[in-house]
């Protein structure tokens, strides 16, 4: 489903370019092996009773609430954030609030101030459930269910996603009788968003979480023998680091599509950026960010090389008005689908940066609905383990991660982190 071609600017041994391709297909077992591998065939082995119970529980969340207070960090909230923006928003009754993801009193405020008295629920996400920034946002909105609604009522408003078996998360949704759904041991968070940790949210939101995973199979089967055109892309992004490009920029003609790249920039940027190694995920929301950091992509330093990500159909409807005035200079627009408008602007930015020496990869999806999505976000899955194994690092592990936490809790003073 997700197609795949690139532009460069500069001659490529392709010799080279073809053993990175060749090794790179190999590497797909290798990423379905390990630990945390988990992701590689979950479109197709994923638990359909959790599933059910997640439908189940995104209907009585619609039943009864006006909001879903999301309460996640990092990969616990981008991935479905990501989907549910893509798609144009929620499309039922319940919107989502999102909270924890930062330490900002203006932010926290702000979310309980668009809460106001509505019906709500809670969506909790965490593994360990002692993570800071999700932690304090549960303690101060499960405070206020609990206000609202009393103790009991209240335990049957949270819902706990979190490890099937140990944690702080699990052992208190135990104790209250919060419904609970699993984030697996083997998939780490950044990979998770086919899981519970992102289908609840996005369920909850009105979207076909059945489409979203169709689209993922149907895109895991196209690559799972070898890598297909994840390899390819995986090759040339490795090839381009070698030759000194070692910023890519992910373009998008599409501003639903900014917390995609906030979830692109995660998954690449967790996964390679270890050992002084790894390639700076960077993105831009055009034309917006060509009246900002066009400038700097057209001539600015080459280091840089850009990706887009282009949208194969078609979306009608939206037309150039007709005036018999012509004071903006538009009659040559008139009558002319907006659609076809941006999707031209998006080939004039790409022939115009090739041009300036930046090298073009192109991600083409067929549409923005819940199928292409998914396998929008498996190709990306697969094509950064890949990436990672080719670069020479482990693409599942994040250790650096740690290093703000430890200082951070040193500072605050939490028990058995004094200096």
């Amino acid at each position: 489903m997700i197609d795949f071609k690139f532009d460069l600017t500069d001659d490529i041994d392709g010799e080279s370019y073809a053993g990175l391709v060749a090794q790179a297909k190999t590497l797909v077992a290798r990423a379905e092996e390990d630990e945390f591998g988990g992701w590689v065939n979950l479109p197709k082995d994923f638990d359909r009773d959790e599933f059910v119970r997640i439908q189940k529980a995104a209907e009585k969340i619609n039943s009864d609430s006006d909001y879903l207070v999301c309460i996640g960090i990092g990969g616990s909230y981008l991935g479905h954030r990501a989907v549910i923006e893509a798609l144009g928003g929620e499309r039922g009754r319940t919107k989502i609030i999102y909270a924890g993801n930062c330490l900002s009193s203006y932010a926290l405020k702000k979310a309980l101030a668009e809460l106001g008295d509505a019906d709500f629920s809670i969506n909790v996400i965490s593994k360990s459930g002692t993570t800071t920034e999700p932690a304090v946002a549960f303690r101060v909105f499960k405070q206020k269910l609990i206000e609202k609604y009393g103790a009991e009522e209240a335990a049957k408003r949270i819902y706990a996603t979190t490890d099937a078996k140990k944690g702080a998360l699990h052992d208190e949704a135990v104790a209250n009788g919060y419904e609970s759904f699993v984030v697996p041991d083997n998939i780490g968070g950044r990979y998770s968003v086919l899981t519970a940790v992102g289908l609840l949210p996005i369920a909850a939101a009105g979207i076909n979480i059945t489409s979203l995973m169709d689209g993922a199979a149907e895109e895991r089967a196209a690559l799972i023998s070898d890598g297909g055109v994840a390899a390819e892309y995986a090759a040339v992004r490795n090839t381009l680091l070698s030759q000194g490009r070692d910023i890519e920029v992910l373009a998008n003609f599409e501003p639903s599509f900014s917390y995609f790249n906030e979830w692109w920039k995660q998954l690449f940027g967790e996964s390679e950026g270890k050992e002084g190694k790894g390639i700076f995920p960077a993105s831009v929301i055009d034309s917006t960010d060509l009246h900002s950091m066009g400038q700097y992509l057209q001539e600015g330093r080459r280091a840089l090389f850009e990706t887009f990500v282009e949208i194969a159909a078609s979306d009608d409807g939206v037309t150039v008005p007709e005036f018999g005035e012509n004071l903006d200079g538009l009659a040559y627009l008139e009558g002319k689908e907006l659609d076809w408008i941006n999707k031209t602007a998006m080939e004039a930015t790409r022939d115009a940066h090739l041009a300036g020496g930046l090298p073009i990869l192109r991600v083409t999806m067929p549409a923005i609905d819940e199928r292409s999505l998914g396998a929008l976000i498996y190709f990306f899955e697969m094509s950064c383990a890949l990436s990672g194994f080719l670069l020479g690092v482990n693409p599942f592990n994040q250790p650096g991660v740690e290093a703000y936490k430890n200082r951070m809790f040193e500072l605050l003073g939490k028990p058995g982190y004094e200096k």
